[in-house]
């Protein structure tokens, strides 16, 4: 298990003004952050970067979505991120995330639930490598 997770505050949050909210509630919840860049996803690369999702029926719309407007990168770290951070966000529909959680304060819906955030070690080492060369992890 490593301590390092990945998040991407979404194109809807982003838009919304809530990049600075969601940056304040993570910094509350111990995590520190070693990594952060706001960029955008051209089609080409929001592609890529959910391929595990390819076979999926949503995954054009989610393409779509997600490269539609600037997002912000961060690399997190605290003792057991993964786990620590899943419950943070809160689940991705935010009807029924729980109060206190990210989603249930900043998503709108489903398919705009304001953040992503890694479920595993292994996928978290993938998503942060993805966007950030070793020389930009702190």
């Amino acid at each position: 298990m490593t301590n390092r997770t990945f998040t991407m505050i979404k194109p809807d949050a982003t838009q919304n003004g809530n990049t600075g909210g969601i940056l304040e509630m993570i910094n509350a919840a111990g995590f520190r952050i070693v990594a952060m860049k706001m960029t955008h996803l051209s089609e080409t690369k929001a592609g890529e970067f959910y391929a595990v999702h390819k076979e999926r029926p949503f995954f054009g719309e989610l393409v779509t979505f997600m490269s539609r407007g600037a997002i912000t990168a961060v690399i997190l770290e605290k003792e057991n991120a993964v786990e620590d951070f899943r419950k943070l966000i809160g689940a991705t529909n935010p009807a029924q995330a729980e109060e206190g959680t990210i989603r249930k304060k900043y998503a709108t819906s489903i398919g705009e639930n304001a953040v992503h955030g890694s479920d595993s070690d292994e996928n978290a080492a993938i998503e942060g490598d993805f966007f950030f060369s070793k020389l930009e992890q702190f």
